[in-house]
């Protein structure tokens, strides 16, 4: 068994490319071979998202604090909050993050395939944060 103390734990800032407004990253983990999983626990100031991008094996959120927006690709931008688990499917092109008047913090988990959890993209633009949810308080349901 392997307990890694949170005074041992690292936090550093979103990088740029990967993130828009302030982001944090903390509890980051990459599990040995032959696991493939890796995680983070990632803090969101109020308008703070990620840029679009896919993982190979798909994405787990466990949110933790607050209240976020998430999108895929060609759908809804969807309302989630505290409690909320969303799964995004493997390949699909999405982004999420704070909404712009709430912080939002989350746990990650993903799995590596060739050596890789993560294809980022482009960033999010300021017309597509702002669009929103269609419907305030849509809950993600896939």
């Amino acid at each position: 068994m392997e307990v890694t103390r949170k005074a041992d734990q690292k936090t550093i800032n979103g990088p740029a490319e990967w993130f828009t407004g302030k982001v944090t990253i903390s509890g980051q983990f990459q599990r040995p071979e032959p696991s493939r999983v890796s995680g983070a626990i990632v803090h969101f100031e109020p308008g703070a998202r990620t840029a679009w991008h896919k993982h190979p094996l798909g994405q787990t959120l466990i949110v933790t604090e607050g209240v976020g927006w998430t999108q895929i690709e060609g759908g809804p931008t969807l309302e989630f909050q505290v409690g909320d688990v969303l799964w995004c499917p493997p390949e699909h092109k999405h982004w999420h993050g704070a909404t712009p008047t709430q912080a939002m913090t989350h746990i990650a988990i993903q799995e590596s395939l060739n050596g890789s959890p993560v294809q980022w993209m482009e960033q999010v633009t300021d017309a597509q944060y702002r669009a929103g949810p269609a419907t305030p308080g849509a809950k993600r349901d896939d």
